[in-house]
């Protein structure tokens, strides 16, 4: 009689439960700070381990095979109790956060502010080109998330609304300017973080600008990716000016013009429900008021 004691692959599986989520190589490794070839072949690796395929591979994306439907919710399980049996005594006194990387250019000051005035919290930040959270099945105690229509669930409170302005390098203005002519947009490229270009066509719809100014555009994956670039000298982007602050202070971007829009979406900061899960529901309603309170401090 033969026993088969092999452990199983646990990072490969790891990688297919995170892969499944996504369903995409890029995005799950970029949760997994890897890359994509590595993601892809530990799931590779994993399928002959299992004997059969998890993933069918379309030009569009993935999608689970009937097998790997099967077993994601058992593997899934296992690594969510793994965590939940192991991280309060890794970590019993840190608060996991998830934010979008569009967020951090004014997450991070924040989040010093809140270490200058309590250096006992320690968090632990994950960044993610997602915009949510599924507290059901992410291990995260607290996160930004982008709410393009109301306010979330179990959101702890609004930490900003999108508010919507072009920005610039300030050498890209002609000689004694400090503002743009809506005409000379067309002399400049365009950035956008959506292939749409929907908050350019609305800011110009907005302001009564033809969108024919548009005629040079070029295309970014995150807003935070097309914020570098105009700092860069690149081009004009469609920026957030709250996320933009900071750059505009410094003088490494300008708005040149006054006119601004909103569009409905905001910022939030949410928590795990119910302020359970592996850390101490005291230690993280401190967290969430010792937060709030900065912002607060830095709004006056």
């Amino acid at each position: 009689m033969t026993i088969n004691n092999r452990i199983p692959p646990l990072n490969a599986l790891h990688a297919f439960v995170v892969t499944a989520r996504h369903l995409n190589f890029t995005r799950a490794a970029e949760e997994l700070f890897v890359t994509q070839g590595a993601v892809s072949r530990q799931v590779a690796s994993l399928e002959p381990w299992l004997g059969f395929s998890l993933f069918q591979r379309h030009a569009r994306g993935l999608r689970l095979t009937s097998q790997g439907s099967q077993l994601l919710p058992e593997v899934r399980e296992v690594f969510e109790q793994l965590f939940r049996v192991t991280n309060p005594v890794k970590e019993g006194r840190s608060i996991r956060m998830k934010a979008p990387t569009c967020a951090m250019r004014w997450l991070v000051a924040h989040l010093m502010m809140l270490e200058q005035r309590r250096p006992d919290i320690h968090v632990s930040l994950t960044t993610t080109t997602e915009h949510g959270i599924d507290f059901r099945h992410e291990d995260f105690d607290v996160a930004v998330v982008f709410a393009p229509d109301g306010a979330p669930r179990h959101y702890y409170s609004k930490l900003f609304d999108e508010v919507l302005s072009p920005v610039l390098a300030p050498h890209l203005l002609l000689a004694g300017q400090t503002t743009l002519l809506p005409e000379q947009l067309a002399r400049l490229t365009q950035l956008h973080p959506t292939h749409d270009q929907r908050d350019w066509k609305l800011w110009l719809k907005t302001h009564r600008i033809d969108e024919q100014v548009m005629c040079r555009n070029q295309q970014f994956y995150t807003m935070d990716l097309a914020i570098s670039a105009a700092i860069q000298s690149f081009g004009i982007e469609m920026a957030d000016v709250t996320l933009v602050a900071e750059d505009i202070r410094r003088q490494r971007l300008v708005m040149p013009f006054s006119e601004t829009v909103k569009i409905g979406a905001a910022y939030y900061l949410v928590h795990r429900p119910g302020l359970g899960g592996r850390v101490q529901s005291e230690w993280l309603t401190d967290f969430l008021a010792t937060f709030t309170d900065c912002l607060t401090a830095d709004a006056t």
